[in-house]
């Protein structure tokens, strides 16, 4: 498949298939489901990123057992608009991916989504051992919840 962008996404995705959505660091990557409306998000794992191969294995159990139709790549685009060297890195993952599951992928901009998260955390006085465990699969249903945002309000 190929990137793609937000309409076109939803338009290759079949009924009842859902879209993963990716926060993507170096040692971890955050994983969150949409449901089968694309309307809500919900965290689903963070995974400890180890050889590329390996963590494929278990993307691909998770697209099987989940019904997966597409996925959400957090972009880690600078404040001001630019790219860097952490762009560069996701979209080399995003390449990786899609040479691995023929499945259409889009980038959404992640400006923020980690500082949003873990200031909610705060909020809710969580400890930090326990942000640290939630705050990669938590970033991630916020990066997936404002793709599936757009879609709905590009559709209103």
């Amino acid at each position: 498949m190929a990137i793609r962008n937000p309409a076109d996404l939803k338009a290759d995705l079949k009924p009842g298939q859902r879209l993963m959505g990716f926060d993507i660091g170096e040692k971890t990557l955050g994983l969150a489901l949409s449901d089968t409306s694309l309307t809500i998000a919900t965290p689903l794992e963070t995974l400890r990123r180890g050889k590329f191969a390996a963590d494929v294995v278990i993307l691909q159990r998770f697209v099987e057992e989940h019904r997966v139709g597409g996925f959400v790549l957090g972009l880690p685009v600078n404040m001001d608009g630019s790219e860097g060297p952490r762009c560069q890195s996701v979209r080399a993952f995003a390449g990786n991916l899609l040479g691995k599951i023929d499945l259409p992928l889009a980038f959404w901009d992640e400006r923020l989504s980690t500082a949003a998260v873990t200031r909610t955390m705060l909020d809710a006085d969580l400890s930090r051992a326990r942000r640290a465990e939630l705050v990669d699969k938590l970033a991630a249903a916020y990066i997936l919840q404002g793709f599936l945002d757009r879609l709905k309000s590009a559709h209103s």
